[in-house]
């Protein structure tokens, strides 16, 4: 009776080992399978960057997924939307405030190719761009989105006079305006709207030029960069390239804050820091793209796993037992 017990006992308890691994398994699969906390996003949003301008090309033509404007058309047959859904993502998380010497010239607008998405394409040094006309001289207020917040700093550039669009981008052809540190903010973080702003006072300039900005963040390695194509022709902001004719900048913030709809794609695919809101899929899909999936996806695949591993670990476990008792019953 009492070899009988001490058995029972044995098997009683590793049933509960066994138990307590099959859920720390099941647990650490489901945390792995959920994303992180969404970190700092952001691009110029006005004068607009060439990704969100593309962005907004790209939703006027959401039955096709192929924006309009020859350029925009251009980098999405070389990349796919999916980089325009994460119009906000062009960064380098291990920038750490490094300028020249670290982001190779010709590649600034995609931040050294360093992002977790292709943006190469967004380097293409051509004069069809969506444009912002703006006047020489003149005070303008820069938007920059706050996809999500941090502090830090943003330094802004401009070309130099004699720079030609037909030209990639490089560190010499810029000159810095300005250092601007932890500016006010307008709306909530994670609303395709919601952006940072401050005045800048522009400089003598004539014809086409580059605005650029590098967002340092002081709470992380992470940098962001944005390019955004301008014409100094008088202009008050009105943009073009957007569809034919001009696009005044009300009916740019209007058209960023319909679009809720279609935001970012699911979360960074290979950049576990990030996270954004899943993207209109019947969209994505009319265009053929595979996109990484929701995190409720994510998750629902990574417990099926686990459940397929549950069956197996169970399964081995009752056949070993089953064995030996099998020899044990042996004279």
């Amino acid at each position: 009776m009492i070899i009988g017990h001490v058995g029972r006992s044995r098997k009683r308890l590793r049933f509960h080992r066994l138990s307590a691994l099959l859920g720390a398994v099941l647990l650490a699969l489901a945390v792995a399978s959920l994303p992180s906390p969404a970190a700092a996003h952001g691009v110029a949003m006005g004068p607009g960057s060439r990704t969100y301008l593309c962005y907004l090309d790209l939703l006027q033509n959401e039955s096709t997924q192929m924006p309009s404007n020859p350029a925009c058309r251009a980098a999405v047959q070389q990349a796919g939307t999916t980089p325009l859904y994460n119009w906000f993502a062009v960064l380098d998380s291990n920038a750490g405030g490094r300028s020249v010497g670290y982001v190779p010239d010709g590649k600034l607008c995609s931040a050294g190719d360093r992002s977790p998405y292709n943006f190469s394409p967004y380097n293409a040094a051509r004069t069809d761009w969506p444009t912002t006309h703006l006047t020489s001289g003149s005070s303008i207020q820069i938007n920059y989105s706050n996809w999500a917040h941090h502090p830090g700093r943003f330094e802004a550039y401009i070309t130099n006079n004699g720079w030609s669009p037909t030209t990639p981008l490089a560190w010499g052809d810029l000159t810095h305006l300005q250092t601007v540190t932890d500016p006010p903010q307008t709306s909530g973080p994670g609303s395709v709207g919601g952006h940072y702003y401050w005045d800048l006072q522009l400089p003598a300039r004539s014809g086409p030029h580059m605005l650029f900005i590098q967002w340092i963040r002081s709470d992380s390695q992470e940098n962001f960069f944005s390019c955004s194509d301008v014409v100094f022709d008088g202009g008050q902001g009105e943009v073009t390239g957007l569809g034919g004719g001009r696009t005044t900048a009300d009916a740019i913030a209007a058209k960023a804050a319909g679009s809720n709809g279609i935001q970012a794609a699911a979360a960074h695919t290979g950049h576990g820091a990030h996270a954004a809101a899943a993207p209109d899929v019947d969209a994505v899909n009319a265009a053929g793209e595979a996109t990484s999936g929701s995190p409720l996806t994510a998750l629902a695949g990574s417990l099926a796993g686990a459940a397929v591993l549950v069956a197996c670990v169970a399964g081995a476990a009752f056949h070993r037992g089953r064995r030996r008792r099998q020899a044990d019953a042996r004279p």
